[in-house]
């Protein structure tokens, strides 16, 4: 890239310093509010259920693009990657490539992972770049996926035309992250989130993001609710395990009184670029 990518400063700090993976309420270092479909809650839940959800959320998207044999994939906003490893060791890429802003993350990514990358040479690597400026060549990969990391991309325009830049003729993007339902609500979640009143989450109206995408040339587009088997048991898990006291407990309230909503968004690239 010519320049280095700048680092909001929440997005700076909470993932700087603060390490959000290290946080107890993302035990496992996923970072995601997880999908707990068929994990029992009406019990006591343990780490081991915590570790499943977010699991199972990356699975949810990454199902999502079909197939995946033999196959190059991108993560946009990798965090310390473990997702990618999950990516690579079940679904049977070629190569995995994960991006992130945060130089440290990318540092705690290359530690974590490095035993996938020793038995995977070549196959697994982490490079650092933004949603809007991918150090990749054109027509790389032929997955492109996130998982809880678009709520923080400054300029999805951008993002929508890296995407659709960086994907094969044909290929498929899934992500999957919360967004506001409509104009009214991304007014008026920052009153009522922390994160979005300091920056750190930005309020992307869904059906807004995937107009995006449309003009940005992608195609079969599909918006889908995932909030059932999100909201109620992450805060069971926030119950147990704070998310310190700077973010109180009010997802579930936004999610309760229609402000804000877990989507799984897919779409195809072009075939005739």
């Amino acid at each position: 890239m010519a320049h280095e990518p700048r680092i909001p400063g929440q997005v700076d700090t909470i993932y700087g310093s603060w390490d959000l993976s290290s946080v107890p309420a993302f035990t496992g270092g996923f970072i995601n509010f997880g999908y707990w479909r068929g994990i029992p809650t009406g019990q006591p839940l343990t780490e081991g259920d915590r570790l499943r959800s977010e699991q199972q959320l990356y699975r949810v998207v990454l199902q999502e693009l079909g197939r995946t044999e033999g196959l190059d994939a991108v993560e946009v906003g990798c965090g310390i990657g473990l997702g990618c490893a999950l990516a690579l060791r079940e679904f049977g890429f070629r190569e995995v490539c994960g991006i992130d802003l945060h130089p440290a993350q990318l540092d705690r990514a290359r530690i974590a992972n490095a035993d996938a990358m020793t038995e995977h040479p070549g196959r697994l690597r982490y490079v650092r770049g933004g949603a809007e400026a991918m150090p990749l060549p054109d027509c790389s990969a032929d997955c492109l996926y996130s998982v809880e990391s678009a709520q923080h991309f400054p300029d999805v325009p951008g993002f929508a035309r890296e995407a659709a830049r960086v994907l094969r003729p044909g290929g498929r993007m899934a992500l999957a992250t919360f967004f506001a339902r409509d104009g009214r609500a991304a007014e008026a979640l920052p009153w009522l989130l922390p994160t979005y009143a300091d920056g750190l989450d930005l309020p992307h109206v869904v059906g807004r993001f995937a107009e995006t995408l449309s003009c940005s040339g992608f195609t079969g587009i599909r918006t889908l609710s995932i909030g059932e088997d999100v909201w109620a048991a992450y805060d069971r898990w926030l119950a147990r395990t704070p998310l310190k006291d700077l973010w109180p407990r009010r997802f579930l309230e936004a999610y309760e009184t229609g402000l804000l909503d877990y989507f799984l968004v897919t779409a195809d690239a072009a075939t005739d670029r």
